[in-house]
């Protein structure tokens, strides 16, 4: 089996958010808002730039409501509606993802996550090396052995490449177990609660030592310290729950069609004239770094 090039996967909502939240507001001579995107090409380029050889694929959330809703109704309930400046370039954003040439990916019941989880299992089990690029630390449980999630990080913070051994040495815990980890402190992001008076050090502790949810809540009565036995078992069925939705799923099924596909001379004019079209004329030299 031929080894496969690296692959830059990106979770495509993940960075067009972070995109318009880091730039002020930008608009086309006739007013069409383009902050979102000037702010994703940007990213998106110097990553393609620095980085080849490389091959690409994109991964979309799909608006239909996912596995994780239809167990808890409240997953994901504190996030806020998307900024109207947003949802005015998701026709753009369709059309440049195009312009790139590279599969696109939405899957119909499942995350944008899982899917990158799938890819990056797929890709990795073919010998591949794989760049996970999100801003969202779910994507952490897929580093591995040829997995490594680039993070976007907050504002004003450089984009970081995170390994296994870098999650291993945050959390405490290998990149695997980090769902059952997430069961016990919670995840306010997705609005997952934790179980009270539990806390990441201790979380962590549990799990080196009994790696499932399952396992901790059979191991209870030796659990330390012993004051947080009762809250455990008094929230069995939420832990238990946790650790389902917040472990990715890498069985998606992605069609038959190529996982990632190189950045194409063609693929070079078509960006050429989109960003013509949206006036990105600072972008258009970036083009060369990417190009074939």
């Amino acid at each position: 089996m031929t080894a496969r090039p690296l692959a830059l996967l990106v979770d495509t909502y993940s960075l067009f958010f972070r995109a318009h939240h880091a730039l002020p507001p930008m608009n086309t001579q006739s007013g069409e808002p383009t902050s979102a995107l000037y702010g994703f090409c940007a990213a998106l380029i110097k990553e393609l730039g620095s980085r080849r050889p490389l091959e690409l694929a994109f991964a979309i959330d799909a608006p239909q409501r996912t596995f994780r809703h239809e167990q808890l109704p409240s997953y994901k309930g504190t996030r806020d509606a998307t900024p109207a400046p947003i949802v005015a370039q998701l026709g753009r954003l369709r059309e440049l993802l195009a312009a790139f040439g590279a599969p696109v990916f939405q899957v119909p019941g499942v995350e944008a996550d899982d899917v990158l989880a799938t890819l990056a299992a797929r890709l990795a089990g073919e010998g591949g090396e794989v760049l996970v690029m999100s801003g969202d630390r779910d994507l952490f449980q897929t580093a591995g052995a040829r997995v490594s999630v680039l993070f976007l990080g907050a504002r004003g913070q450089k984009p970081k490449v995170v390994s296994a051994a870098d999650v291993e040495a945050r959390f405490e815990v290998p990149p695997r177990l980090l769902p059952t980890y997430m069961a016990l402190v919670g995840d306010s992001s997705d609005n997952l609660p934790r179980v009270p008076g539990v806390g990441p050090r201790t979380a962590a502790s549990w799990v080196q030592k009994f790696p499932s949810a399952a396992e901790i809540l059979a191991a209870v009565e030796q659990l330390e310290p012993a004051r947080l036995r009762e809250p455990l078992l008094a929230h069995r069925a939420q832990v238990l729950s946790n650790e389902v939705l917040a472990t990715l799923r890498r069985d998606v099924w992605l069609g038959d069609g190529p996982l990632t596909a190189p950045i194409s001379a063609a693929a070079i004019e078509r960006l050429k004239e989109l960003f013509a079209l949206l006036e990105f004329k600072s972008l258009v030299p970036r083009l060369a770094a990417i190009g074939p």
